[in-house]
């Protein structure tokens, strides 16, 4: 088990800095929806790293909490938009609701759950 935790945290870490590459550099498809599956892929291995659950498991609570946290862009408070103003809010709560984001989180999370049913 603590192999795979070790694992699992290592990719969730080396999946931000791609991550947030992916959101600078390449063409307009690459910005717009790759950093989407790498942030819903990084979320499922840090929920593996921490809750170490099932593959399944993992996989269904990751999509859970990255489908709440787009539903949650439509809600607009001034206390939430301040805090989506910031980089690290603006990385983790988004700005607006978009449905493409849901379909790069399903492709993000059930990669990662194939991934790692091959090899992790």
């Amino acid at each position: 088990m603590l192999k795979t935790r070790l694992i699992s945290i290592t990719i969730a870490i080396l999946l931000i800095p791609i991550g947030l590459a992916s959101r600078q550099y390449g063409n307009e498809w690459i910005k717009l929806y790759l950093g989407d599956v790498l942030w819903a892929a990084m979320i499922y291995w840090g929920f593996k790293f921490l809750f170490a659950h099932e593959p399944k498991r993992t996989a269904f609570y990751a999509l859970t909490f990255c489908f709440l946290i787009e539903f949650s862009q439509l809600y607009h408070a001034p206390w939430i938009d301040a805090i989506r103003h910031t980089r690290l809010g603006g990385l983790v709560l988004g700005f607006g609701f978009l449905w493409s984001d849901l379909v790069c989180y399903l492709v993000g999370v059930f990669g990662s759950y194939w991934g790692g049913k091959m090899g992790v």
